[in-house]
């Protein structure tokens, strides 16, 4: 799986927009995902296994918990304490969603007497980045999958009913809290090209030191079901024991 470069990310204009609607028919191509998860059991299996440290992982916009069941069932199958977010639906208020998340890690990491890992889809990677932001000393790790970090939503599918002015505003706050409050621990982007949901270029973290870019060929629906971003994660969480 390619990697995007420091210098790769220096030379990466940021999207004027949002995907266009002519494409969203790439997303389709999310039916064929099981297959692929049934042929990739072996790699999968094969994956060096955790030890029990906590990971919570965050749903993207308008779905639940059960869409990270897949992925979330497969890393305690690989030996770590894997837990949803606790907080249903994602709605997409984050000014209520980012308060309650951080006191879910809060009580997790009590819990299990250890900093919790964050994994998140498109904008439960938004929430992830922003309780690691809170509560640094209690966050080991964030993961995000196929997130819009650059300005949520200005560079989503959904950005053409956003006014110049308002998109301008919301890219401006992002970037202050990215430049003024800077995440400090290891931070994965994992993005994928074919994404019609998110602009990708918008996936990429221009600000974290040290962030490591991952490249995977899924669409932005199948994220949670690639079996290359499932290595990916257990890979990277298993990093850190």
């Amino acid at each position: 799986m390619p990697s995007l470069t420091p210098e790769d990310v220096a030379n990466l204009p940021l999207p004027t927009r949002g995907p266009r609607r002519q494409g969203l028919w790439i997303e389709a191509q999310s039916a064929v995902q099981p297959l692929r998860l049934g042929l990739a059991t072996r790699r999968l299996a094969a994956a060096p296994r955790g030890s029990g440290r906590p990971v919570m992982d965050i749903p993207g916009w308008r779905t639940g918990e059960a869409s990270m069941a897949p992925l979330r069932t497969y890393l305690r199958r690989r030996g770590h304490h894997a837990v949803g977010w606790g907080g249903g639906v994602n709605s997409g208020d984050l000014p209520r969603d980012v308060p309650l998340t951080v006191e879910a890690v809060r009580a997790l990491a009590d819990t299990t007497g250890d900093r919790v890992a964050l994994v998140g889809w498109s904008l439960g990677g938004v929430i992830a980045r922003e309780v690691a932001r809170t509560v640094p000393d209690l966050v080991r790790r964030v993961i995000t999958m196929g997130s819009p970090i650059a300005g949520p939503p200005a560079y989503t599918l959904f950005s053409g009913r956003m006014e110049e002015a308002t998109m301008q505003q919301l890219l401006d706050r992002q970037r202050e809290r990215e430049e003024t409050r800077p995440l400090t621990m290891p931070v994965t982007t994992i993005f994928t090209r074919k994404d019609r949901i998110v602009a990708w270029p918008a996936c990429v973290d221009r600000h974290t030191e040290g962030v490591e870019h991952v490249e995977v060929d899924s669409t932005h629906f199948s994220l949670g079901i690639d079996p290359d971003v499932w290595l990916v994660v257990a890979e990277r969480l298993v990093a850190d024991d």
